[in-house]
């Protein structure tokens, strides 16, 4: 169970940090604008943005089987793994495909709106509170992101607050399963 909670928050980590590699777009030159293009539009220029999308991916990926171990056995807790890794495909077949992005990008989205409806059924109180309040969130800015394109106005912006709001979930699911109490098990 230790192992299963120090692999799924190392592989947590990892893959937010390198999520949030996008951020070096403002030490980098990229010639992308930061207000008017889409974040995606990164994966077309220098390669560690491809790569660190990649490794964030994998880690995703690989997080999702140690975090199934933590949850409780139900489905609403598998799912929420599930999403996890389902997460971490998403965002490899985006480093490696990244002229779908606008298709890859809404999947992203349909994967972590179902994982985080999965931990609002079976999160503790306290806990939900922020898995309702990430999925509005989440929601909001999706929304956001769509409105933006359709207006072609601040796309870059809100594609941007919608990498920061999924690397803050990833974050606090992180982290609940790091502090979360173990499950207790009948005695045999």
């Amino acid at each position: 169970m230790r192992t299963a909670r120090i692999a799924s928050a190392l592989l947590i980590g990892v893959a937010v940090l390198s999520y949030s590699g996008w951020l070096l777009e403002f030490v980098l030159p990229t010639g992308v604008s930061p207000v008017r293009d889409p974040a995606e539009a990164l994966l077309f220029g220098p390669p560690v943005f491809r790569i660190l999308l990649a490794i964030s991916g994998v880690a995703f990926l690989l997080a999702g089987p140690p975090l199934h171990r933590l949850g409780p056995v139900q489905w609403s807790a598998r799912l929420s793994s599930i999403s996890v890794s389902a997460f971490g495909l998403g965002v490899l077949l985006q480093a490696a495909y990244p002229e779908r992005s606008d298709v890859w990008s809404a999947l992203l989205s349909l994967v972590l709106v179902g994982g985080v409806i999965s931990l609002i059924l079976w999160w503790p109180p306290g806990w939900r509170a922020l898995a309702v309040a990430g999925l509005v969130v989440v929601l909001a800015t999706w929304l956001a992101v769509v409105l933006a394109r359709q207006l072609d106005t601040f796309e870059g912006v809100f594609t941007r607050v919608q990498l920061v709001v999924r690397a803050a979930l990833y974050s606090i699911g992180g982290a609940y399963a790091f502090v979360k109490p173990a499950p207790r098990h009948a005695h045999r």
